[in-house]
């Protein structure tokens, strides 16, 4: 759409920033200082409806501002989680300014991770349909886990906006400590028309699938694919620890023995008590069964406009 001179209309959006997400917090940046450089990027920002309410509440009252083309969210993987859990089967894009610790939503979409090229793409960008995930009525937009990585992330909670060098050595060494000791989860999964029991340290549900490449740690083949993949290690000692961080980091991980992989649009897991889930980074606690299930291009997230893929 372009007005009567030929250029495009001014892009208005509702900046929502979590100032808890990791830059924000590292790097002192402001919601005034973000809005500012949304405006330098040529975007009219309207004034957030409720910034004083919980984050959830926020996002779903930014969505609602009438006449608005996107809505601008600045914080982290599980910050941009929060704002599918809104957006996602509605027609208003999500703009994405990347600013938490890991950003791996943005880097599969290929946004750029410095701040006034994140504001271009918002005010050029264009809006690409991406997929979604949701384990009972959670949205998650790369992976849900459960097991042992969901019971460390309650070290990395603790921590935000403060981990240093040693204490992310700590964290490696306890888990390290603890891989033994913490029981293996015990569940009843259902895939692909079948059910059996199942025992595990680790699983993951992922929206997509990773990229089996050199150097692609946790890097996602694509975003919209159509699929959940399901990852599960029965087991997790030292040595087989090593064995798949090695995969991952060589590109050669999805035969090796100690992991199990299925591609899949639906399963459920059920227990016999409430699971720790970590969504996207993001733990939360949920009563079996955990239905897990795909939205298809049900996500519209703007991307830069000469975005081939």
């Amino acid at each position: 759409m372009t007005t009567q001179s030929g250029k495009a209309p001014t892009r208005r959006v509702v900046l929502v920033a979590n100032v808890a997400a990791g830059s924000l917090v590292d790097g002192g940046l402001t919601p005034e200082f973000l809005r500012g450089r949304l405006e330098a990027a040529g975007l009219a920002v309207v004034p957030e409806p409720r910034p004083d309410a919980p984050l959830p509440e926020r996002l779903k009252a930014a969505a609602s501002v009438p006449g608005i083309d996107a809505v601008a969210v600045a914080g982290g993987d599980g910050t941009l989680a929060c704002a599918a859990q809104v957006l996602t089967g509605q027609d208003i894009p999500l703009g994405i300014l990347p600013l938490g610790t890991m950003n791996l939503l943005a880097k599969d979409l290929g946004l750029p991770l410095d701040l006034d090229a994140a504001a271009a793409v918002l005010a050029t960008g264009t809006a690409r349909a991406i997929d979604a995930g949701e384990v009972n009525g959670h949205v998650f937009l790369i992976n849900s886990v459960l097991g042992m990585p969901a019971r460390m992330a309650r070290h990395r909670e603790a921590k935000r906006g403060r981990m240093g060098l040693l204490d992310g050595l700590r964290m490696v060494a306890g888990l390290l400590r603890h891989l033994g000791r913490y029981p293996r989860e015990r569940a009843t999964l259902t895939l692909g028309g079948g059910t059996r029991r199942v025992r595990f340290r680790a699983l993951a549900v992922v929206c997509g699938d990773y990229r089996e490449e050199l150097g692609q740690v946790l890097s996602r083949a694509g975003v919209d694919g159509g699929h959940l993949t399901l990852y599960l290690v029965e087991t997790l000692s030292a040595a087989r620890l090593v064995r798949l961080g090695l995969g991952f980091a060589i590109g050669e991980w999805r035969r090796l023995p100690e992991l199990e992989r299925h591609e899949t649009d639906a399963l459920t897991l059920d227990a016999r008590k409430t699971l720790r889930v970590m969504n996207d980074g993001e733990v939360v606690l949920i009563a079996p069964p955990l239905r897990y299930r795909l939205h298809r291009n049900a996500l519209r997230v703007l991307v830069p406009a000469e975005d081939p893929r």
